[in-house]
């Protein structure tokens, strides 16, 4: 058991494997191939940690990662229940997850959210940023919140750049400037049935990717009781 968790745990924290897939994804690799933002009970979400292990499985997901909001209690739990269905299962091509959470940080005077990734959970630099409240002061820097994330081991990307009450345009030049490693690019801004990208935000936020050398993930932002949406 032990030899299983530390293996998997491992992989959970892999940020080289984890930009080769972001380097292949594409608008259609979300939702049912690979799904970066989900949220569980364990912050503002609907979905119990197993029951969305058990919609990533159903569903064929290849990788995943929880984004609670300043907790990695979802993480840990759906870990728990995928490593039990590991050793009780014959079946293969599991999803893979990587340790995630979505902090909110301050950008240039406005509140945005920063998604960390591959991190080590028991970094001591980013425990208290997992005590299940939003950092306060000189903590919600955002230029402070991507060096912790990177001082954990993991990759920081804004999430939603489209949504704020500053453009993408002004924003992720910025965010760069403190550097981020990455983008959400592909994302649904409408919540539409069935989830797709939003086209032109996509597009736009894509490339300033390029233009800034960025990542790029992709994710539904899932807060209801099915990840293939957002609500």
């Amino acid at each position: 058991m032990v030899a299983t968790s530390n293996l998997y745990q491992t992989a959970a924290q892999d940020t080289n494997n984890l930009k080769r897939v972001w380097q292949n994804i594409n608008a259609d690799s979300c939702p049912l191939t690979y799904n970066f933002h989900l949220h569980t009970v364990c912050s503002d979400g609907q979905l119990e940690p197993s029951a969305l292990m058990e919609q990533a499985v159903k569903f064929g997901l290849k990788g995943l990662a929880i984004t609670d909001h300043h907790s990695i209690r979802g993480y840990q739990l759906a870990t728990e229940w995928l490593n039990q269905l590991k050793q009780q299962s014959s079946q293969t091509n599991l999803p893979q997850i990587w340790t995630g959470v979505e902090i909110t940080a301050n950008l240039q005077g406005v509140e945005v959210h920063i998604l960390g990734y591959g991190f080590a959970p028991q970094h001591l630099a980013i425990q208290p940023y997992l005590q299940g409240t939003k950092p306060q002061g000189s903590k919600a820097q955002v230029d402070l919140v991507i060096r912790t994330i990177h001082q954990a081991g993991g990759l920081a990307i804004l999430a939603h750049p489209a949504r704020y009450r500053r453009s993408a345009q002004e924003l992720i030049p910025v965010a760069a400037h403190f550097n981020i490693d990455g983008v959400e690019a592909y994302y649904a801004y409408n919540n539409p049935t069935p989830w797709r990208p939003s086209p032109v935000q996509t597009e736009q936020v894509k490339q300033l990717a390029a233009q800034y050398n960025l990542l790029t993930t992709c994710g539904t932002d899932t807060h209801g009781l099915d990840l293939r949406r957002r609500l």
